[in-house]
């Protein structure tokens, strides 16, 4: 038990904390007298396994597994494969509970896995638009000409309605297809971009407080700084309009919204397969209600949304332009906390 790298936990009846090996005290960071003795629910702030049915497997005997569980410990997300199997424990029914971290490569592995989902899905847009603009740019330019041979001037209003619907749906894909080329890259300090993000949300939502937590020794990236306050604003922006709503339904209790900004130096990370010396680290946080399990790995793809009446561009555009500066983007979340996590690399 001393030398797994797996952790283990024996847990009573009540799924109270009756033994911890080493490597749970590493994955809690708690000694195992202080986890000793303490509910399992006190232990995790969030559980993606739903904790009754694991109490189920000492009622019915049956062993459960989950090769792809979420657990938040301390604040930090982490991705486990999940075991708990029946028990004899000091002569009483107990459970034992096998807690494997996801190894670093399969992490890297289903980014870019992603990645090309993503990829695919931007090609197909693509294809789509152009399939679309063409008889778009045929249909408004034969409104235009009946509009001219029509004798009943009354008659116009049916040909301009063609000719806007035309223009509506044609700005729609431009939308979807975001901006295609990078451009013009300088070095710009990255704390310059997020104030002018954060004057321009506390504008329009004044009730939101920002926080701001900010590494000063970051370097100065190079970049698109218009395209990068336009990735950046669109996240901050949908925390902020989440927020609103959430201020708006508990007006009796209102909620105290929260958007924390925050920038720190990482070393030696991995983006998009590649590994780098030096990166920028970017994380736009919020208290707000967390996005749905299911929508987290498909959150950047093009018309899908997390919010009610939104049009599923934002994210996807935000995406695009993170990933013309060779960076990253990615999202954590659960009940009450929201983490996208922008990685830039920094060159010398």
């Amino acid at each position: 038990m001393d030398n797994l790298i797996t952790a283990v936990l024996v847990l009573d009846n009540e799924l109270v904390v009756a033994y911890a090996n080493p490597a749970a005290e590493q994955l809690f960071c708690q000694s195992a007298r202080r986890l000793r003795d303490h509910p399992l629910t006190e232990l995790l702030q969030h559980s993606s396994i739903d904790l009754v049915q694991v109490k189920e497997t000492l009622e019915n005997g049956q062993s459960l597994t989950d090769s792809d569980v979420t657990l938040v410990i301390d604040g930090h997300q982490r991705k486990v494969e999940f075991s708990a199997s029946p028990l004899m424990w000091e002569r009483s029914p107990s459970m034992l509970l096998e807690i494997k971290a996801i190894g670093h490569q399969r992490r890297i592995s289903k980014e870019l896995s992603q990645q090309a989902q993503q990829q695919a899905a931007r090609e197909l847009v693509r294809g789509l638009a152009h399939e679309i603009k063409n008889p778009l740019g045929g249909l408004r330019g034969a409104a235009q000409l009946l509009e001219k041979m029509l004798p009943d001037p009354s008659l116009h209003e049916y040909t301009r309605i063609i000719i806007e619907q035309a223009d509506r749906l044609r700005n729609l894909v431009d939308r979807l297809l975001g901006p295609q080329k990078p451009g013009h890259r300088q070095h710009e300090n990255i704390h310059v971009i997020l104030e002018k993000v954060r004057q321009l949300v506390e504008l329009e939502s004044g009730d939101i407080s920002i926080v701001r937590d900010y590494d000063p020794s970051l370097p100065d990236l190079e970049m698109d700084p218009d395209q990068m306050e336009q990735a950046i604003l669109n996240v901050v922006s949908n925390a902020a309009q989440i927020l609103q709503e959430l201020q708006e339904l508990h007006a009796l209790n209102t909620h105290e919204g929260e958007i924390t900004l925050r920038t720190r130096t990482e070393h030696q990370v991995v983006i998009n397969g590649q590994r780098h010396r030096l990166a920028a680290r970017i994380d736009i946080s919020d208290n707000g209600p967390g996005i749905a399990p299911d929508l987290q790995d498909t959150l950047f793809y093009p018309m899908v949304s997390g919010r009610a009446g939104g049009t599923g561009l934002g994210l996807s555009i935000t995406r695009n332009l993170i990933d013309q500066h060779k960076g990253n983007i990615h999202v954590s979340s659960w009940p009450g906390h929201t983490t996208f996590t922008i990685l830039l690399p920094i060159r010398r």
